[in-house]
């Protein structure tokens, strides 16, 4: 990832005996390359023996003692942590929250929403659900329910636990609870990190091991004992590519957004609009129902070009593909500057100005 982009912020969420430390565990691990930066409540089970040998702790890892996080620190106390991982020096490329299973997940995106800090920006949240633990964990926890309402991915740890009968019916159940919201089946949880962050191509190094170095010979070392968290990944996700050198019209492109596909969950890239005015390059991030765009200039002999990748589960790549290719716009040149209302209602520093000229709320996209 380049250092001049915001580092995306993930949120990990579920109740007690989840797996979310497991699943952190897996993604520091996998990272190869991407260097993680993690604040929790505490330590933990987190397996950082590797981290401080490392010494990367001090640097890529805050603690928060006891407590939930949203209750712990305000908004405030949260940007400061945030600052000091996003720091240029550090490198850092994505930055996880494992929050406390008693934190409210509204609230945390609220916060992350509300960050003045321009080098963060939210990278959607994931809430980890016990398959086997489902009914037990609902009625014990009713604020279930309200949880997964604001998911952008759910991903259904412990599937190895239940059958495939129960597996599917509580899928069913999740598609009633979050309608749209990809779930994704896994078990130790062991998902491809490619659903929530992009990894770094990884290097060998020389001399003192790396970081990446220990994590992956730790890793190595233990699938080939027969570890249980061997064999491969079971994240079932799909992924479409799309290049256009036609420019996109800005209204079938945000119509298709707002219609996007139930399952589909990133969309990154950059877009091509050729509206007078506004031929600049436009950089799309889309994590579940949050929507951001930003303005680039075009580098110096760069084709004027749309290049996106759409990452989801269970959805119809060719119909994705289709919807997408009916966004073309032959004759941008034609269209009025009302038609990037709609687009830059989402480029932050301009979403008010637009929603202005467009008569409409500029309300945020937490539903």
């Amino acid at each position: 990832m380049s250092s001049s982009q915001p580092i995306p912020v993930v949120l990990l969420t579920g109740f007690l005996g989840s797996g979310k430390t497991t699943l952190l565990n897996h993604l520091l691990r996998s990272s190869r390359g991407t260097r993680i930066a993690v604040v929790v409540n505490d330590f933990g089970s987190i397996e950082i023996d590797s981290m401080s040998v490392a010494g990367q702790v001090g640097d890529s890892m805050v603690s928060l003692g006891g407590g939930c996080l949203c209750c712990a620190v305000d908004g405030s106390e949260l940007d400061a942590y945030l600052e000091k991982l996003s720091r240029p020096e550090h490198g850092i490329d994505v930055i996880v929250i494992e929050a406390s299973g008693l934190a409210e997940p509204q609230e945390l995106v609220r916060m992350l929403l509300a960050s003045e800090n321009p080098a963060v920006r939210y990278g959607g949240t994931v809430e980890v659900v016990d398959a086997a633990e489902f009914d037990a964990t609902r009625a014990r926890h009713p604020e279930t329910d309200r949880h997964l309402a604001v998911a952008d991915l759910v991903v259904l740890n412990k599937a190895d636990r239940v059958g495939e009968a129960e597996l599917a019916r509580v899928e069913a159940v999740l598609a009633g609870l979050c309608p749209g919201v990809p779930v994704v089946a896994a078990d130790h949880g062991r998902i491809d990190p490619e659903l929530l962050f992009d990894r770094v191509e990884w290097s060998e190094t020389c001399g003192q091991l790396s970081f990446e170095d220990l994590l992956a010979e730790a890793a190595e070392h233990h699938d080939a004992c027969g570890g249980a968290h061997g064999g491969h990944l079971h994240a079932a996700y799909d992924s479409v590519g799309f290049v256009s050198e036609q420019a996109l019209s800005p209204r079938r492109f945000m119509d298709f957004l707002d219609g996007r596909p139930a399952g589909l969950y990133r969309i990154k890239g950059f877009v091509y609009f050729g509206v007078p005015g506004h031929r600049e390059k436009y950089e799309i991030h889309a994590v579940g129902r949050y929507l951001r765009f930003a303005r680039h200039p075009w580098g110096r002999d760069e084709p004027r070009v749309t290049r996106l990748v759409l990452i989801g589960s269970g959805t119809d790549g060719e119909a994705v593909a289709r919807a997408l290719e009916a966004c073309r716009e032959p004759a941008p040149q034609e269209a009025g500057p009302e038609s990037m209302w709609g687009v830059l209602r989402y480029v932050p520093e301009l979403a008010a100005a637009a929603a202005a000229g467009a008569g409409r709320d500029d309300s945020d996209e937490l539903e």
